[in-house]
């Protein structure tokens, strides 16, 4: 049986700190090389994506795994400390397309991320971080028993559970921990409905400069909130390090939150244009996201033509 802890899922990179939580344990991961993926061999001639599918049967168990009781207990089993002042709780219009997804890990425990329900062909398509799907750099430690709870708000489920039913991610990530965000493929709802004929969809920005006002989203782990309730960050983007920052302090639970552009407070819409992924381990008030270029492209057109 699977135990029960949270994850942080905020992965490295250069100076960046990753932490992963296993039951009330901080790991932090080593910086990854930035010339990791240019020194492969034969990288040209690799599938540039790499996508792990779940079984109708596996699909039917996630959705039966994730009761009231379990989603409450994996919200409590972590306390990673107060909520940051950057990081608010968010009181404007319900964001039905943002939510929690819950997992067990490749270590068996019990966790969740943050993903968003994007525009896509097949009205299916959720975007989040890489790290949310699988261990960088590590082919065969994934993660199982997946459902997206689109709107989750202190224990309710207003839209439904969505199984997921693949999950496409850089190969890069897969074998070097680079390029980390993932789009995945979910399950209509009991009704047979798709995901955005239900909560929406918000479009993706490929190759957008960065800059500009941000606001990210999260569950994250800190109290008072512990997951249960959505929080936000707002400020400029900048260029770092190869990836894009923003001023936040969103914790575990947050990995893979939306970074909206041109967002509306009114009607809850933006352009999604990156996810949370890591803390800088030096500024931990900075949260950074993937430049999303022609990796995230690829990856979240085979999903969403899955």
């Amino acid at each position: 049986m699977p135990k029960t802890s949270t994850s942080a899922n905020l992965r490295p990179r250069g100076r960046a700190t990753g932490l992963a939580v296993a039951g009330t344990a901080l790991v932090l991961a080593a910086p990854i090389p930035a010339t990791a993926v240019d020194g492969r061999a034969g990288a040209a001639s690799v599938d540039p994506v790499s996508v792990m599918k779940y079984t109708a049967k596996e699909r039917r168990e996630a959705l039966a795994y994730w009761t009231p009781a379990r989603v409450k207990a994996v919200g409590k089993s972590v306390d990673l400390g107060p909520t940051g002042p950057k990081a608010k709780p968010w009181r404007g219009t319900t964001l039905k397309t943002v939510g929690r997804l819950f997992f067990v890990n490749s270590r068996g425990a019990d966790t969740w991320c943050t993903a968003t329900a994007v525009q896509s062909v097949n009205r299916s398509a959720v975007m989040t971080a890489a790290h949310c799907v699988r261990l960088g750099s590590s082919p065969y430690n994934t993660n199982s028993t997946m459902v997206f709870v689109p709107g989750y708000n202190k224990g309710k489920r207003p839209h439904g559970t969505f199984a997921v039913r693949s999950a496409a991610t850089p190969r890069s990530w897969e074998t070097d921990s680079t390029d980390d965000m993932a789009t995945l493929v979910v399950d209509t709802d009991k009704s047979g409905r798709k995901l955005t004929d239900v909560v929406g969809g918000q479009p993706i920005a490929f190759n957008r400069p960065v800059g500009g006002v941000i606001s990210a989203f999260g569950y994250s782990a800190t109290r008072p909130q512990l997951g249960e309730e959505l929080l936000h960050c707002v400020g400029k983007a900048k260029k770092k390090h190869g990836v894009q920052a923003i001023p936040c302090d969103m914790t575990g639970g947050s990995s893979g939150g939306p970074w909206l552009a041109d967002f509306n407070a009114a009607t809850g819409k933006g352009v999604l244009v990156s996810v949370n992924s890591a803390l800088d381990s030096l500024t931990p008030t900075e949260m950074q996201g993937e430049l999303l270029g022609t990796t995230a492209k690829k990856v979240y057109d085979r999903a969403q033509r899955g």
